[in-house]
């Protein structure tokens, strides 16, 4: 009895804590993003997110005309690295798909504009992306098939997911401010030198000045 009581209670718990980590600072965990964009008839429309290193990255992108349902226009798609490196580039598309794993800490960029061909003035285009990230890009079903769980123990696999999700979030912005504060730091002693050096060159022009003046002063028999 005191064991299914425990079982129960830890249930209730970890169901909380999922609750928590579902409506509380989804800074810290990766989530999905459902994104409209706007899509000029001349330019480009980008969007990008700061990515750690190991995270898997999916996304799935369509665009349609709302002026004119039944004209499908196409679009350029191009995703980069933090470094530049291309990730996924499609040209004369209407809809794709990218994902890939990050090896590279800083903002990834997709960017879509539309074809040449579909380029008239003002016209523009709606792109709906859908822009899943760690944890929210885990095919739950897949696993729960390979590792045989499902009910509370498929919740509690994706509680352990969110815990780490967390946990390399935490070390990544612990990092992120030990950083920070090492360049901060290093800004300030630069400063505090910089600071004493300019005291230090005002302080021999006054002295140089007062001497200038003394001799001038003695040549002309005013002192």
């Amino acid at each position: 009895m005191a064991r299914a009581l425990t079982v129960g209670a830890r249930t209730v718990f970890f169901s909380l804590f999922l609750f928590l980590c579902l409506t509380g600072d989804n800074n810290l965990v990766p989530v999905a993003e459902a994104i409209w964009l706007t899509i000029p008839g001349s330019g480009t429309r980008c969007v990008s997110e700061e990515i750690q290193t190991n995270v898997v990255v999916l996304a799935d992108y369509y665009v349609f005309d709302e002026n004119n349902p039944a004209h499908i226009p196409t679009i350029s798609a191009r995703v980069t690295s933090p470094f530049g490196n291309n990730l996924h580039h499609y040209e004369n598309v209407s809809h794709g798909q990218f994902a890939f794993t990050t090896s590279e800490t800083g903002n990834y960029q997709a960017c879509f504009s539309l074809d040449s061909s579909h380029q008239q003035g003002d016209a523009s285009v709606t792109l709906g992306l859908d822009w899943k990230i760690g944890i929210a890009a885990q095919d739950w079903e897949s696993v729960a098939k390979k590792e045989k769980i499902e009910g509370v123990q498929l919740v509690l696999r994706r509680l352990e997911g969110v815990v780490e999700a967390i946990y390399g979030k935490l070390i990544h912005l612990k990092n992120r401010e030990a950083e920070m504060r090492e360049v901060s730091e290093r800004t300030n002693a630069r400063v505090a030198w910089f600071s004493i050096m300019s005291l230090g060159v005002c302080i021999v022009v006054s002295v140089l000045q007062l001497w200038h003046l003394q001799r001038f002063f003695q040549k002309k028999k005013l002192i």
